[in-house]
């Protein structure tokens, strides 16, 4: 062997030493999944990692909890620089106005209080689970937060479009995202729960039911941003100017009404438009179509803390609006789009511990754990403490904190003092006192162990999650149990739907009996998961046994609770060549006063020319949209138009799609043949000889003796009712 090859067959065998040591090294810091303990990063053995370390059950969560401040440090800092959950938004400039003043009895926060001010915000909507290129239209809760921007410094009101969540103490939250994010192995499925370590976790997580019915309702599916509520989803405080405290809960009430998508719908427009939501809230406000909100509050006084039947420190319940109603107290308007997505929208950072004087936070342990991580998570987005300096969060009121350094550090601090107490910057910046607008904690006395364990009044994981499905109407519960059949279709494990299903059965009977059908399994009782967590039995949960309660909240179904309104509705009139120019131009124009939009559907982009010899210009091609992308659909007279329409697969379907997904469909004088070559059946439509109009549950049509005005009045009446839920059931249509 020469020298050469002796040296060749060395370096070889240098290199094969190196990986195998490679693997070896590899192979010693993968984590055996069998291992039979939970760990903190130093390998010391979890005894509870189910509540968060607090001054008695109900106390606040203590700083010097090394456990939750590791794994919710961890958990933090996973994802950069995308948002960990929350990624994918859409924003919007605006300003919120108080009504009145009254607000002044219980609260000094004067953003609230003064009618004259108009406070600007921005506000970030945003689907959870997804990455930042997933789709709009998943089923998934939305984020709703308000950055207010006020003359005592900048308040976030952090919230979601369900007043509910999944857990009662952050603490689990890192499990929470964990088991809903893609699984670890395949990093599949994109945006969407419906998998088996998500319903795995919630099937051992009782306290998940509640949310999941929220989850599994047409909420998780809205039609729009600007229809959908916003709740702060945490119980805080109210302080008046005398010290007094008062709880309260937060509401956004959209103005046009709580409307969702259909699940058929939904999917769909994943497909073809991924940014359904994001563009409508664009498009609507630079249309002038600003959407309006009406920011409502409950109020429970600090004697009536125990009155209720469930603890106001739990963020997985309700206050149902028949013991507590809602108080309006101002209306948020939206009225202008960022200009540049990623310096706003992207780099907005909120924080629930961006508080004004008159509002405070509770002991709601969800909360209490938020405060720490929002500050956490921001740090690690931004890589850097001064996060508060990029323009969109910088408050309107002057800034002295004292801190004159750090990555990103924008402010120009003059002076040779940066610190307090001093003497050589003449003693500023000073404190302010109480009077001066300093924000000051309320005093609450807080005693107790030092414990990991929640109040035994957080126990009751169920009687709100029958409450809601009570409420419901029977459409709403049929397309609860339509997404149970899908989302737990896709779990493979048989002992997860099986648990599941068993948890359904504490919710209401009937609901887990229909859920098994779907799913395959059998209803097995003695599955049913205990509760989770240490309990601690105190005086409030004594209290709390004896409180009130209610069977149904009518206020819950979005069906019994919608607006009949028109204003912002798109509707889509189909047309080809040789249409009816006068029908078009009336029913459009009626369409037009009530505040909807109508758009002009054909084949391909062309001038269409009338049987009158009129021009229109068409506004979206076949290739380009789909009955999905409309509310309702309009089809005119003409004969030539119509009998070109008859051959068109794309027009037919856009029909009957739009009929299986229960919107309003109309029709005129010829254009009712369209809708007998269709496969709309089961249905009464305008007989030819007839003048009358004919509405049968949301098709509208009319031959050529009736009134152009009548009809449209009509057709936009069944437009008000955004769904008719009554052809659901009864008329089959392939689409």
């Amino acid at each position: 062997m020469s020298k050469n090859e002796r040296k060749n067959k060395g370096e070889m065998s240098s290199r094969q030493v190196d990986e195998n040591s490679k693997n070896r090294q590899l192979e010693e810091f993968r984590e055996d999944p069998n291992e039979q303990f939970l760990t903190t990063d130093q390998g010391v053995r979890v005894n509870h990692a189910d509540d968060s370390l607090k001054a008695g059950s109900r106390g606040p969560t203590v700083m010097e909890d090394f456990l939750f401040r590791e794994r919710m440090t961890h958990f933090d800092h996973e994802s950069i620089p995308e948002r960990v959950v929350h990624a994918r938004g859409s924003g919007a400039h605006g300003f919120f106005q108080p009504y009145d003043d009254s607000l002044k009895e219980y609260t000094k926060a004067r953003f609230l209080t003064n009618p004259n001010v108009k406070t600007p915000l921005f506000v970030r909507f945003s689907t959870v689970v997804g990455s930042r290129g997933s789709a709009d239209t998943v089923r998934d809760a939305r984020g709703f937060a308000v950055k207010f921007y006020t003359e005592e410094g900048n308040y976030d009101l952090v919230g979601n479009n369900m007043p509910v969540f999944f857990i009662q103490d952050s603490i689990k939250f890192p499990d929470l995202v964990h088991a809903i994010k893609p699984m670890p192995d395949n990093e599949m499925p994109q945006a969407s729960a419906a998998h088996d370590t998500f319903w795995d976790f919630a099937s051992l997580m009782p306290e998940t039911t509640h949310m999941l019915m929220w989850i599994l309702s047409d909420r998780a599916i809205p039609r729009s941003f600007r229809m959908m509520e916003g709740f702060g989803v945490h119980t805080f405080r109210l302080i008046n100017a005398a010290g007094k405290a008062r709880f309260v809960k937060f509401h956004w009430r959209p103005l046009l009404g709580t409307h969702s998508l259909v699940w058929d719908e939904a999917q769909k427009l994943a497909g073809k438009d991924a940014d359904w939501l994001r563009r409508d809230l664009w498009e609507a406000i630079e249309m002038g179509d600003y959407p309006e909100f009406e920011l409502s509050v409950q109020i429970v006084e600090e004697e009536d803390e125990f009155k209720f039947n469930f603890d106001l420190l739990d963020a997985t319940k309700i206050i149902p609006e028949e013991l507590v109603p809602l108080r309006p107290v101002g209306k948020m308007i939206l009225n202008r789009n960022p200009d540049n997505f990623f310096a706003e929208t992207e780099q907005v950072a909120f924080h629930p511990g961006n508080l004004v004087p008159g509002i405070d936070v509770t002991n709601d342990p969800l909360l209490q754990g938020r405060l720490f991580s929002y500050v956490d998570t921001q740090i690690n987005r931004f890589n850097s403490a001064n996060f508060a300096e990029v323009p969109i969060n910088r408050p309107v009121v002057p800034v002295h904190n004292g801190q004159g350094a750090g990555f990103m550090r924008q402010t120009i601090n003059k002076g040779k003092v940066n610190y307090w107490p001093n003497s050589l910057g003449g003693g500023h910046p000073k404190m302010a006192s109480e009077e001066e607008g300093a924000y000051v904690h309320h005093q609450e006395k807080v005693e107790g162990l030092k414990i990991r364990a929640r109040s035994e009044s957080f126990k009751d994981h169920f009687t709100q999650a029958t409450l809601f499905w009570n409420s419901m109407t029977e459409p709403e519960k049929k397309h609860i149990v339509e997404a149970i059949h899908f989302e737990l279709g896709k779990v493979e494990s048989i002992a997860v739907r099986e648990r599941m299903v068993a948890n359904f059965h504490k919710v209401a009977p009937e609901l887990a009996q229909m859920a098994a059908e779907g799913l395959g399994v059998e209803v097995k009782t003695e599955l049913q998961t205990e509760s989770t967590g240490n309990f601690e039995t105190n005086k409030a949960s004594d209290k709390i046994k004896k409180g009130k309660s209610v069977k149904e909240s009518p206020a819950l179904s979005m069906e019994i609770g919608k607006k009949e309104t028109a204003k912002s509705r798109k509707v889509a009139i189909l047309l080809e060549d040789g249409y009816n120019h006068d029908e078009v131009m009336a029913v459009k124009q009626a369409l037009k006063n009530e505040g909807a939009q109508a758009k002009i559907v054909s084949k391909v982009f062309k001038t269409l020319k009338s049987s009158s010899g009129e021009e229109i210009e068409v506004d979206k091609s076949h290739v380009t949209t789909a009955s999905i992308m409309f509310d309702a659909v309009y089809i005119p007279g003409g004969m030539a138009s119509v009998e070109a329409m008859k051959k068109q697969g794309d027009v037919l379907h856009f029909i009957n799609e739009a009929f299986k997904h229960c919107k309003t469909v109309g029709a005129s004088r010829e254009g009712v043949e369209l809708l007998m070559a269709s496969s709309i059946k089961g249905v009464a439509l305008a007989e030819e000889a007839s003048g009358e109009i004919v509405a049968d549950r949301g098709v509208v049509t009319a031959r050529a003796a009736a009134s152009l005005d009548a009809f449209s009045t009509s057709f936009i009446a069944a437009i008000k009712m955004h769904r008719h839920w009554n052809r659901e059931e009864k008329i089959m249509v392939p689409a």
